[in-house]
């Protein structure tokens, strides 16, 4: 009986998760923001693409969307403005902004890859982005403040006034 209990103990141990050691994640405290009409636009369209494949080096909904390709595609469509080249590409121009001050159509970037800003989504405002991830395959809508996302945030940048 004794053996028995020893090797349940044993066993149950063995299937139980062990607590990741993750940094602790400062929230971000947004304030807000006045609207920018071209952002709003950005967003909206991009809202029109949630569940789109993900393909990668991917630029269209037809052929299937990687994170810059759908940022391209969405920027070019909504606003006509062309963002071109990969998420680090686009981190490098446009205007950096304070977390807080993120409005709707911003990119918000992330270090997914173990390569700074190696993924790139955009803005819709409630503290949630959409994005174009390789895992699941689908354009979804993902919080800021996600397990997964949060502690991999490096900045946010916007290309309105």
């Amino acid at each position: 009986m004794l053996l028995a209990l020893l090797a349940a103990s044993v066993l149950t141990a063995c299937g139980t998760p062990t607590p990741s050691r993750r940094q602790a994640v400062k929230p971000i405290l947004y304030e807000p923001q006045p609207v920018s009409e071209q952002g709003n636009e950005v967003a909206l369209f991009a809202m029109g693409l949630i569940d789109i494949g993900y393909q990668f080096g991917g630029k269209n909904p037809e052929a299937g969307l990687d994170c810059s390709g759908m940022v391209s595609y969405i920027y070019g469509k909504a606003v006509g403005m062309r963002l071109l080249g990969s998420a680090a590409d686009m981190a490098r121009r446009g205007r950096e902004i304070e977390p807080r001050t993120l409005r709707p159509g911003d990119l918000v970037f992330f270090n997914t890859l173990n390569r700074p800003f190696s993924h790139v989504g955009i803005y819709i405002g409630d503290g949630r982005f959409i994005h174009a991830p390789s895992s699941r395959g689908r354009v979804r809508i993902d919080r800021m403040d996600n397990v997964y996302f949060a502690p991999r945030f490096e900045m946010a940048r916007t290309y309105f006034d």
